[in-house]
């Protein structure tokens, strides 16, 4: 079986596409949706089509175009979607379902506290609604999901929690009755990585014409049930380079913010915050170059370094890229001086693996859940760190001091290498 999956950023590809890696696919992120060479032996691709911050059109046609032009005959699609449902994932899902079938939506991710019960989701038991992430970007808003299918034109049906009790192929029948009466999305209610363990063996037993949607909970299931015996030369090792590591944090969410106070007091690893106000003036700004220069001296002395962006009282949300683009072009000309990176954040991290000419990943190893660990794909390239990348929400308060451990070399206990 190939996976092809389709995520709206970076860091959620690979916490998605992580799961295959662990149950032996050679595994690529790709941050173009044109096929290459390189990716002509991957099991599975996952795509990031950066469609996060476009308005719900924009994203549904790149969604789209990324679907005809990475999808090969034999293939599965998945939609990775936020496991806390931001961005346009109900319009590319509208889009997509045009062209697959009837979406199987699951985006409960119970290893990191995400739940589904009667259509709605929960993080650790809060309703999504209530929840500060939710509130900081769509206060006001429903956060139902049959609701927000609605507004996007699809019909759905629930499957609720009473249906994991049947065995794989009674729940594969009921699936395909479903898709056959014309139902357009079917979301399901799980509380349990056993619950997506059945979905994942139903799923795969039924004829239905139909694809995934979900976020790394579901597909880690999935990955679990079509496991290779295969390792390559690439993945026999998770020794890297060495060198400093640079540890760049464009989330301001309460998590990150625990986990940069533990990297901080169990690592010594010095932090610098980036005030706001010179990442939206860029290079113009007059403490511009006094920053590089302090980066500069901090990597080329070999020390690891956390750059965060501050936060003040102008900032908007929906500024998030523009501000990850100036941090990256902030720290591009000493990029390589560093052995590692850690990037919280799919904005982040996309903005200085483009800036550094990175388009492909190889995922390698899992920190913990949704916490990847890759380098880059190009075996020829002068300079390979090793990479992390993780959504800013994501993980426990170990999660940053786990990765930074992981690019030192010094994490038999920490890392479940793949």
């Amino acid at each position: 079986m190939k996976i092809l999956i389709i995520a709206d950023d970076l860091s959620g590809a690979a916490d998605c596409a992580i799961g295959f890696a662990g149950a032996g696919h050679r595994t690529v992120v790709t941050l173009e949706a044109a096929h290459t060479q390189a990716h002509e032996d991957a099991d599975t691709i996952a795509v990031d089509t950066d469609t996060r911050r476009l308005s719900p059109e924009e994203a549904s046609a790149r969604t789209a175009a990324a679907y005809a032009q990475m999808s090969v005959s034999g293939q599965r699609l998945y939609k990775k979607i936020d496991s806390t449902l931001r961005g346009n994932w109900a319009a590319e899902v509208a889009r997509l379902q045009a062209l697959a079938g009837m979406a199987i939506i699951a985006p409960a991710f119970p290893a990191t506290g995400r739940t589904v019960r009667e259509g709605r989701v929960y993080v650790h038991g809060e309703p999504l609604e209530q929840t500060a992430t939710w509130q900081l970007e769509h206060a006001g808003r429903c956060a139902d999901i049959a609701s927000q299918l609605t507004r996007a034109g699809l019909a759905s049906e629930r499957l609720d929690a009473d249906a994991f009790r049947d065995d794989p192929q009674t729940l594969a029948t009921r699936i395909e009755a479903k898709a056959a009466r014309g139902v357009q999305a079917l979301i399901v209610d799980a509380q349990s990585e056993q619950a997506l363990r059945a979905l994942a063996h139903a799923t795969l037993r039924s004829s239905a014409n139909f694809f995934w949607v979900g976020s790394g909970g579901l597909a880690r299931e999935i990955a679990a049930l079509d496991r290779r015996a295969r390792v390559y030369n690439d993945a026999r090792t998770t020794e890297f380079p060495g060198g400093p590591i640079l540890i760049l944090v464009g989330s301001l969410s309460a998590v990150s913010e625990r986990q940069c106070a533990m990297l901080r007091e169990r690592g010594g690893v010095e932090e610098r915050i980036v005030p706001p106000v010179v990442l939206r003036s860029g290079a113009s700004h007059p403490d511009w170059s006094k920053w590089q220069r302090q980066i500069a001296v901090s990597l080329r002395s070999g020390r690891d370094l956390l750059l965060r962006i501050g936060r003040d009282d102008a900032f908007d949300p929906a500024e998030g890229m523009q501000l990850s683009t100036a941090l990256a072009a902030l720290v591009e000309p000493h990029f390589t001086q560093a052995g590692g990176l850690i990037a919280t954040g799919g904005e982040t991290a996309r903005a200085m693996l483009a800036v550094a000419k990175i388009t492909d990943l190889h995922l390698l190893a899992e920190v913990e859940a949704g916490v990847a660990v890759a380098r880059p794909l190009d075996a020829a390239r002068a300079h390979r760190p090793g990479i992390v990348t993780k959504a800013g929400a994501f993980g426990t308060d170990r999660a940053l001091y786990a990765a930074w451990l992981t690019l030192r070399n010094e994490t038999k206990t920490d890392v479940a290498p793949h």
